[in-house]
């Protein structure tokens, strides 16, 4: 089973990556492909800009997801939306292929400093994904990362670590069956 594995921020810091990275450690028994949106440096996305065609960037996203098999990704909000680099990826990929997550089975997940945990950004993918070819399986949001995560033993809280290894466990029931 291939994993495809991303945060939607491209901050050297991001908090989202963190995120997915623990929650790799629960599929090592996979081949994952943890990609960076930094390696998808594309121009924003416009209309007269793609009347001049397609970023090879664009082109090599889809690619990735077409070779998995399920995808794990946690979003990071900027002003309750899509961080811009996410969002700019994702509407050049669309533009080639409205299914851009291709009927993959997904766990989607999203963090942030404050008490929403990325909320805002969860509610609308949750909204918008699946009609955009996501499976969306389950979800996870975890509200004031810096707090309730240690990078050493990752969610540190009893409650929202049994929730998310409940979650991590279901997804893991789903994608190999």
């Amino acid at each position: 089973m291939k994993i495809l594995a991303f945060a939607g921020s491209t901050s050297s810091t991001s908090i989202n990556k963190e995120l997915v990275k623990f929650v790799l450690k629960d599929f090592q028994d996979h081949e994952i492909n943890l990609i960076d949106l930094n390696d998808f440096d594309m121009p924003v996305f416009s209309v007269d800009r793609e009347k001049k065609g397609f970023p090879d960037e664009a082109h090599r996203f889809l690619k990735v997801i077409e070779e998995c098999d399920a995808i794990i990704c946690s979003l990071a909000e900027h002003n309750r939306s899509y961080s811009a680099a996410f969002k700019n990826v994702f509407d050049w990929a669309s533009r080639i292929n409205v299914k851009v997550f291709q009927s993959k089975p997904m766990l989607l997940m999203s963090t942030s400093p404050g008490g929403y945990g990325g909320g805002n950004v969860m509610n609308t993918a949750k909204t918008f994904f699946p009609q955009f070819g996501a499976d969306v399986k389950q979800t996870f949001s975890l509200p004031k990362f810096y707090e309730n995560f240690d990078i050493e033993s990752g969610v540190i809280d009893p409650l929202m670590r049994k929730d998310l290894k409940d979650k991590i466990s279901s997804f893991k029931a789903q994608i190999n069956n």
